[in-house]
């Protein structure tokens, strides 16, 4: 008995004398000090790839420790809730207007932080070296203060094949309807058609061209009115109407399921224009890895209408939760993204558009640049067109059969004012 009493008492003390470890067999570690991100990209994404990769060296570089969460597009429907809960979320990145008006009650304010100088900034405020287009939109986004930083901007544009272009004898983008026709008739001449677009895109198309007949706010003005009376409706339907007869516009654009005019008609060169995004190279690049890609704003169509500074543009962007312990270092994490060495690769890998002034954009989106550079006003996405799921239903069905030549261009504009 003496014995078993000893031996029990020199277990215990080997017992207190070792090291403590959390469950799992690891050391106990703080998860408040840990940056959590959730983001909007799936993993095998070429910005999921990217930012995974840019995190690791972040963390390797600083030693801050952060935790990516990839939600993919599901992050609409599952952020909010977590943050209702209290789950431990620092930063999470989406679309401008979903981060900055949909969630904006959980945001930070950021202006402390775009204010102060990091080591990718050269010296100077990081606001000073972002784009300062971006910058004034997400001000007034957030009512005069900076709540998100954006990153991967895009814009609304045409994108061309170059290619063709050039074998068409094209010299210049058009920048009105005169130029556009003529680059219309170049192109059928070479057995091209212009121009091509998808159901996805449809609504987009229509609210272009209403703004560069009539101009945004009177566009704007027939979609909240859901009233399509207006005459430039039926300029619309016979400019249309005209170029499909003359074979300007592709007759599967009418049949288009996404992402069909993209892949079988831009990829393969069957098509030379689609009004669409600046993320469209990165989408059909695995179809045409060797296309040259051009952009212009899309032209003047009347002189009533808008002229070509007026474009949709917009971003992804990061936001920080207000409620966060770790702001300092998730801000760092946002500047390295979005300055210096991965701001670059993030643009070159997705064939994306940088966030920072001095970043080089792909050669892919050179053009693009300049319609950036040389915007003016912001229009909203489709022009308001994708607001109202009825009137998006009503301009597919109607501009598909007008395309086709079975609704006059007086049919069409009569089935629009209903």
């Amino acid at each position: 008995m003496k014995k078993m009493k000893v031996a029990l008492l020199l277990i215990a003390c080997a017992i207190l004398t070792l090291p403590v470890f959390a469950q799992g067999g690891g050391e106990k570690q703080d998860d408040s000090k840990k940056v959590v991100y959730w983001t909007m990209w799936n993993e095998a994404e070429p910005q999921g790839l990217t930012i995974a990769n840019a995190v690791e060296a972040f963390t390797d570089e600083t030693g801050i420790d952060v935790e990516v969460v990839f939600n993919g597009r599901e992050i609409r429907k599952t952020l909010q809730p977590a943050l209702d809960a209290g789950e431990h979320i620092d930063i999470f990145d989406e679309d401008i207007e979903r981060v900055g008006n949909t969630w904006g009650n959980y945001l930070l304010n950021l202006e402390p932080y775009v204010a102060k100088t990091y080591p990718t900034t050269n010296g100077k405020s990081y606001e000073s070296q972002i784009s300062q287009t971006l910058v004034k939109l997400v001000r007034e986004i957030g009512n005069g203060e900076i709540h998100e930083i954006p990153y991967q901007p895009s814009m609304f544009v045409v994108l061309y094949n170059k290619t063709l272009f050039d074998k068409a004898g094209i010299k210049n983008s058009p920048t009105n309807l005169a130029e556009f026709e003529d680059a219309f008739a170049k192109l059928k001449a070479i057995g091209v058609a212009g121009i091509t677009v998808d159901d996805a895109y449809m609504a987009a198309f229509f609210g272009y061209n209403m703004s560069r007949i009539i101009g945004m706010d009177a566009t704007l003005k027939m979609v909240e009115d859901n009233d399509f009376s207006n005459p430039g409706v039926l300029k619309f339907a016979e400019m249309w109407s005209d170029f499909a007869k003359k074979g300007y516009i592709s007759r599967k654009a009418a049949s288009n399921i996404y992402p069909a005019g993209q892949v079988e008609e831009m990829a393969t060169g069957s098509a030379a224009m689609y009004l669409n995004g600046t993320w469209l190279p990165n989408e059909i690049k695995g179809n045409a890895p060797d296309m040259k890609w051009g952009a212009f704003a899309y032209p003047n169509l009347d002189p009533a209408g808008d002229d070509i500074t007026y474009n949709n543009y917009g971003a992804q962007c990061f936001g920080i939760n207000k409620n966060t312990v770790v702001a300092d270092e998730a801000f760092q994490l946002i500047v390295y993204l979005t300055t210096g060495e991965w701001d670059e690769k993030l643009a070159a890998n997705s064939l994306g558009v940088p966030m920072a002034n001095n970043t080089k954009w792909p050669v892919q989106l050179q053009e693009a640049k300049k319609v950036l550079d040389n915007t003016k006003v912001r229009m909203p996405w489709g022009v308001g067109m994708e607001s109202n799921p009825e009137i998006n239903v009503k301009i597919k069905e109607n501009l598909a059969k007008l395309i086709t030549g079975s609704l006059t261009p007086q049919e069409f504009y009569e089935k629009m004012s209903k």
